[in-house]
C-alpha cells in the first residue's frame, strides 16, 4: 500500500483532517492507461520536411489529458511538462503511438508518463521510440479549484518503479521552485530588478 498524503480542508465552521474526510477509493495504473494513434502527413511537417516538434508535443499533451481526465474522473489541466524529449525524428507518413499512463498521485495532482513510438504507415516493421515526456495535471472542479484525486495503484514491478521514479522528480520540481524563489527574493532584496 501506498503512504497517504496529509490534507488539510478548511471550511466556514472547522478544520477538517484527513481522517474525516471520506477515502477516495484508489484506482490501477492500468485504468487510466491510454494510446492516442495518428497518421502524419504534410500538414504535420516543419521546415526541415520532418514532424514538427509542436504536433508531437500537441499529441502528447492530448494522451495526458485523456488519462488525467480518466483517473481523476473529470476535468485536468496541464500544470508542467518536463522532460520532454525527442529521439528521433518523425516523417511524413508515420503512424505515431502515444501512450500515456499516471505514475503517480498526489492530493490534487497527477505526474502522467509518455512514451512516444512510430512505424511506417505500410510497413510492418518494430516501432521505435521517438520521444517521451512528464507531465503534471491537476484536477479541478467546474469552478476550476483543485480537486482531490485517487491515488493510483501501481500494478507491476515497472509500474512501481514509475512511482518511484515520479516521487524523485517531484522532489526536484519542488527543490527547483524554492531555489529560483530565494534567489529572485535575494536579489530583489539587493535591490536588482528584474
Amino acid at each position: 500500500m501506498l503512504p497517504r498524503h496529509k490534507v488539510g480542508v478548511m471550511t466556514e465552521q472547522a478544520s477538517i483532517t484527513e481522517s474525516e474526510i471520506p477515502d477516495i477509493p484508489g484506482k490501477p495504473t492500468s485504468a487510466s492507461r491510454t494510446t492516442l494513434s495518428h497518421i502524419m502527413t504534410h500538414n504535420d511537417t516543419n521546415l526541415l520536411g520532418t514532424v514538427h516538434g509542436g504536433v508531437i508535443m500537441k499529441l502528447v499533451d492530448d494522451a495526458a489529458g485523456a488519462v488525467a481526465g480518466r483517473h481523476s474522473g473529470g476535468p485536468a489541466v496541464t500544470a508542467s511538462m518536463d522532460e520532454m524529449a525527442f529521439l528521433e525524428p518523425v516523417r511524413v507518413g508515420d503512424l505515431v503511438h502515444v501512450k500515456a499512463q499516471v505514475n503517480w498521485t498526489g492530493r490534487t495532482s497527477m505526474e502522467v508518463g509518455v512514451r512516444v513510438l512510430a512505424e511506417r504507415w505500410n510497413e510492418s516493421t518494430p516501432t521505435t521510440q521517438v520521444g517521451s515526456a512528464y507531465l503534471v495535471f491537476t484536477a479541478v472542479d467546474a469552478d476550476g479549484r483543485p480537486r482531490r484525486v485517487p491515488p493510483v495503484l501501481p500494478e507491476t514491478d515497472r509500474d512501481r518503479r514509475r512511482y518511484q521514479e515520479a516521487q524523485i522528480r517531484r522532489t526536484h520540481r519542488l527543490a527547483r521552485r524554492r531555489a529560483i524563489k530565494e534567489l529572485r527574493e535575494k536579489r530583489a532584496a539587493e535591490g536588482y530588478e528584474d
